[in-house]
């Protein structure tokens, strides 16, 4: 557990931590990390705005036979920077969409976030696989993307 906040607000939160602690299971983890049981369904959420949030994802090593490559993240970088961008920045209107894969766990992600669009978000990221067979990658853009990928797996300090 990590709190962040000033020295009268801890003080206060501390008899509820303390509470909360002991409420959890004794004994180590099965697993480093935490993962939902969901049911595969479709959900949204209605609340009064004009935009959205829209995202879809999937776990690649429990849904497919996919071993991990490096090319899948540099992959994920180019889509944020080509397919993503036109079709769901430039195009759909949205203020942002991008997609992420998690090398750990295997979940891969499409997101989109103050979007007017829905569907056609939805159908965006379904096209994804179209794009990507029919897609004619030049040095320039692999390198690009490559250097993006690393600059992300790399942090400076």
């Amino acid at each position: 557990m990590n709190l962040t906040a000033d020295t009268d607000v801890l003080t206060r939160l501390d008899s509820h931590m303390e509470t909360f602690l002991k409420r959890l299971p004794e004994g180590k983890a099965s697993s480093p990390f935490w993962v939902p049981e969901l049911a595969r369904a479709s959900e949204g959420i209605i609340v009064p705005s004009q935009v959205n949030y829209v995202g879809k994802g999937a776990n690649l090593y429990k849904d497919s036979d996919y071993k991990l490559h490096g090319s899948a993240v540099v992959t994920s970088k180019l889509l944020g920077t080509t397919w993503l961008w036109d079709r769901v920045r430039v195009s759909g209107g949205a203020y942002g969409g991008f997609c992420s894969f998690d090398v750990r766990s295997g979940d891969f992600k499409y997101l989109s976030y103050r979007d007017p669009n829905l569907m056609k978000t939805i159908d965006n990221y379904d096209g994804t696989p179209d794009f990507l067979r029919d897609l004619e990658v030049n040095a320039d853009m692999m390198a690009k993307s490559v250097i993006g990928t690393m600059g992300d797996v790399d942090k400076h300090q």
